[in-house]
Formats: C-alpha cells, structure tokens, sequence
C-alpha cells in the first residue's frame, strides 16, 4: 500500500502552489474548479511520485494550532528529502536569502539525518533531511 497524497486547506492557493513548484520542483496540475460549491484544488506531483492536494473554499476557518511550537495533536510536518547534506544545506540558503524563516538547522539529528526546518506561506512546517552519512 502507498500513501497516495496529502491534502492542504489554504485560502492563498496560487501562492501555496508556486511555493512547491519553486521551491521544491512541484509539478501542478490543470487547476481544478468546482463552481458550485467555489471550491479549488491543485494536484502536485514531486519526483518521487508523491503528491499534494492544496485546496481552497470559502468558509473554511483558520488553523488555529501552533505551528511553530508544535504544541497539539495530529500533522506536524511535511519532509522532503535529498540526497545530500550539501543539498540541505543549499536548500537552506536558498530559502533564508527568500525571507523564509529557518525555525531549526540545519543541524544533525539524533536518529542519523541532517535537517532543517522551516515553514510554508501558510505556515505549515517543512523538514528537508538525508541521511547523514549521505
């Protein structure tokens, strides 16, 4: 069995889409549009085959977890993974000189990866890891 995708509430999705696309080589689909019920949706497909599903509605009420703090129950993270510790680091950079803010990292873990964390325009939080021997 494999998990197909992961699905997103946002009420900024063309900025959510251009964030994976740009950021994280994302390739969206044809958006999709239901006009009866104003809803929205993208699918991105990343190289590894997974994907995510970032949905807009009006009506849909905001997240009121703290996603910084990670202080409740349930999705805490989305983690990309590269191939090497340079590539974290890069992707790091890359998105620091953007004004992404780097909540932690990159830094070794205590399980064998190398990581940093950060969030999306929404606020959802990101690792990028390898393995640390990579």
């Amino acid at each position: 069995m494999t998990l197909e995708h992961i699905a997103l509430w946002t009420n900024r999705l063309e900025t959510l889409k251009e964030f994976y696309v740009n950021y994280f080589g994302g390739v969206a689909n044809a958006k999709y549009r239901n006009e009866a019920k104003g809803f929205e949706s993208y699918f991105l497909t990343f190289a590894s085959g997974a994907r995510l599903e970032i949905m807009q509605r009006p009506g849909i009420p905001a997240n009121l977890n703290d996603t910084v703090h990670q202080q409740h129950l349930g999705l805490i993270h989305l983690a990309f993974g590269v191939a090497t510790v340079a590539e974290v680091e890069a992707k790091a950079e890359e998105l620091r000189a953007a004004g992404l803010p780097i909540l932690s990292g990159p830094r070794r873990t205590g399980d064998g990866y190398y990581e940093f964390e950060t969030l999306d325009p929404d606020q959802n939080r990101i690792e990028v890891t390898t393995l640390f021997d990579a």
